[in-house]
């Protein structure tokens, strides 16, 4: 009985190739590793090789010039400018996200009536495209119908005759207003799953000795959340230092180049068709974003 039960088994399994009946993982993993060489490492050497050139114009050729480009991007003013911009951007988005993203958490982390579809309400921002969501608020900072304008001058803090996208020291405020209300509902949940995954008995035995809500706070959950904070901040650090979406849809750089970031400006120089400073400046871009994130996992001991 077990050998026509072998012997059907093997005669259902001789019509697949012999590679896919192995026990070896290669064949398995082959696709992964085909997608990552075709929209991963290729597309990174060919612009490696294509910092190293310089267009010919009208010949649609390129020739060898070495570290050329590199040299010029640190060189360029312009570049230096939209790196101080991403900085900005980047920093004063993380600390109000944060900031923020940790008191709505603690405020909805709550067993009460209706604070479960408060909780699933924080996904509502997340499902919008970003350049929907620049739109909107392209919209509701005009100068002349905005609603967020409209208050923000009757509090005082707009001047009527400057719009806030039109305001050299207010237009990177105002794109930075789309992103935190965009995402800081990404840091709320993360920060609820992290909370909803402590144990209660520490907090029950600071109750019981009298600690109070900011002491608990600063002690307890601070420091367990600890690993939580970090891997939340190193993803919106990822996204924010290449933003593009928000400064494309609201500003386009503007004005002049107050809210002109790094990946922005890469790609207006690949607009019109300087192909290889542009991957020049992308590359710039991945290694400062690499040695930031490599120094930020070795500093808080960040585990994947």
């Amino acid at each position: 009985m077990k050998a026509a039960e072998t012997a059907s088994t093997t005669g259902q399994q001789t019509w697949l190739p012999r590679f896919l009946t192995a026990d070896h993982p290669f064949p398995w993993m082959a696709p992964m590793f085909a997608v990552i060489l075709a929209f991963g490492i290729y597309p990174l050497a060919y612009s490696v090789w294509l910092s190293t050139q310089a267009r010919i114009p009208g010949l649609r050729d390129y020739k060898f010039v070495g570290v050329d480009n590199w040299i010029k991007a640190f060189a360029d003013d312009r570049f230096i400018d939209s790196l101080m911009v991403t900085i900005q951007y980047t920093l004063v988005c993380l600390v109000i996200q944060v900031a923020l993203g940790m008191a709505i958490a603690l405020l909805l982390d709550c067993e009460r009536r209706g604070y479960g579809f408060l909780r699933a309400m924080m996904t509502l921002p997340l499902v919008i495209p970003p350049a929907v969501t620049g739109m909107m608020f392209l919209l509701m900072e005009d100068g002349q119908f905005g609603v967020l304008s409209y208050y923000l001058e009757e509090i005082g803090l707009v001047d009527p005759a400057n719009p806030i996208l039109a305001d050299t020291s207010m237009a990177l405020w105002g794109v930075m207003i789309a992103d935190i209300w965009q995402w800081t509902p990404f840091m709320v949940l993360i920060f609820l799953a992290g909370l909803r995954a402590l144990p209660k008995e520490p907090f029950e035995a600071a109750a019981i000795d009298g600690a109070s809500w900011l002491q608990t706070f600063r002690h307890l959950t601070l420091p367990m959340l600890g690993k939580v904070i970090a891997v939340a901040v190193l993803i919106r650090t990822i996204d924010l230092y290449r933003i593009y979406d928000y400064v494309f849809a609201m500003t386009a750089g503007g004005p002049g180049t107050a809210t002109e970031t790094l990946s922005f400006y890469a790609g207006r120089v690949f607009g019109v068709a300087n192909f290889p400073y542009a991957a020049t400046l992308s590359l710039i871009t991945l290694i400062m974003l690499n040695l930031i994130c490599f120094a930020f996992i070795k500093a808080f001991r960040v585990r994947f």
